[in-house]
């Protein structure tokens, strides 16, 4: 191990059994973007000292992984289920601890289709994700930060969109009649995803 780079080769058990797991799983999936964590179910083998803190930087034993491609092969193999996190291959599954969401939305881009608006958003292990039905956004009240902005990405994994992405979406945001309320949200691949009441939210700009 040299610098913040984590040598896989001189982890503790039960870590070297999970990258070969990986290699496996990777193999399996050939041909996949991902590989289908949704059809393992294998057997539950304790949990390792792996961590995802809220800006999205991965650790393990208290450092972090400095290898990218580490990174994104690890978050192929995440799961979650009843609100814990877990890295699953077709023979094990540890659990790991993540601090808020496990991924990072840090980039934005607004485009069109047939449905009208689109937004796409870039997660921090370079995933594309639309925003639309299957991927939503949804706004949660934050003690001190206000409002916190999510995206769905997959299965039950969620990705927290940065500050700035965050008021890119109020600069663009529009207020509707929802229900005979007025409410502020945005609007992307045929769906209004509403962030806050529209006077409330006049009221915080």
């Amino acid at each position: 191990m040299s610098g913040n780079t984590i040598d896989p080769m001189h982890w503790g058990a039960p870590a070297p059994d999970v990258l070969r797991g990986l290699a496996e799983a990777q193999a399996e999936g050939a041909g996949r973007k991902l590989p289908p964590v949704d059809k393992w179910n294998p057997a539950y083998c304790g949990e390792i000292d792996m961590r995802i803190a809220r800006d999205g930087t991965w650790f393990y034993l208290g450092t972090p992984i400095g290898r990218p491609a580490l990174v994104r092969l690890f978050s192929t193999i995440l799961k979650r289920e009843d609100g814990k996190h877990f890295l699953v291959t077709p023979v094990e599954k540890v659990g790991i601890r993540v601090d808020d969401a496990p991924f990072l939305a840090v980039e934005m881009r607004k485009e069109r289709d047939i449905r009208g608006p689109l937004l796409r958003f870039r997660t921090n292990v370079d995933d594309w994700v639309g925003c639309d039905r299957e991927h939503r956004l949804r706004f949660e009240a934050g003690a001190a930060d206000g409002l916190m902005p999510y995206l769905h990405v997959r299965d039950d994994l969620w990705a927290k969109l940065t500050r700035a992405i965050y008021y890119d979406l109020v600069d663009i945001g529009e207020e509707r009649m929802i229900d005979g309320q007025p409410m502020f949200g945005i609007e992307s691949g045929g769906e209004f995803f509403t962030m806050a009441n529209a006077q409330q939210m006049r009221a915080a700009l």
